[in-house]
């Protein structure tokens, strides 16, 4: 898989995965199929993702020839997974090739006392995942145990290896440079690993 804002996938018999709607053009003899809520891994993901609201509705293409998938012209960025988990922000996942599971895990309370849940996609497996982001590529920020990363959450797209992710409500950059609105808070990550950001809020 190849592309910038456009993501080309030439296939020889092989299946991807692919957000339902971003088939823009395809060549050769290629099948789409609904993998529906569950993204092809069944009705128990399914079901957490309907529970949860993380909403990701995926289709399978399959065949010969090579199909060319875009959203709203964000740049595509191109991850390789081996025998790893990656966390994603659900609209922020265009494709993904190879054996990779997907499924939605718990994130942790938005804020103290709101007592709202976030849910984040997880993709684990080995294989490639193709990443959305606004404003530009995606920037790679590393994190140690030395070097804590605090992140705007509607800049966040995904993450991976040893981290802790929590939030972070005492948020005063916020109202310094007059972003946001209601309770303010912000995504914390210890440990280590590669958080990935796009340079525009959703």
């Amino acid at each position: 898989m190849t592309g910038h804002r456009v993501l080309v996938a030439d296939l020889r018999g092989e299946t991807i995965r692919a957000i339902t709607g971003s088939m823009v053009a395809y060549e050769g003899d290629m099948t789409f199929k609904n993998a529906g809520m569950g993204g092809g891994d069944g009705f128990k993901a399914a079901f957490k993702r309907k529970m949860t609201g993380e909403s990701i509705s995926l289709m399978e293409i399959s065949g010969t020839g090579s199909v060319h998938l875009a959203v709203d012209a964000q740049h595509i960025t191109l991850v390789n997974l081996q025998d790893d988990t990656m966390s994603v922000e659900a609209s922020q996942l265009l494709a993904l090739d190879g054996p990779l599971r997907t499924d939605v895990k718990f994130s942790g309370l938005r804020g103290a006392t709101s007592g709202q849940g976030l849910f984040t996609t997880t993709v684990s497996g080995t294989g490639t995942i193709a990443l959305l982001s606004s404003g530009g590529p995606l920037i790679a920020l590393g994190v140690t145990q030395q070097t804590p990363l605090v992140a705007d959450p509607d800049a966040f797209v995904a993450f991976h290896g040893q981290l802790n992710q929590s939030f972070v409500t005492d948020v005063t950059w916020r109202s310094a440079v007059g972003g946001g609105s209601g309770e303010a808070f912000s995504l914390r990550f210890d440990g280590h690993g590669v958080v990935y950001i796009q340079p525009e809020e959703r």
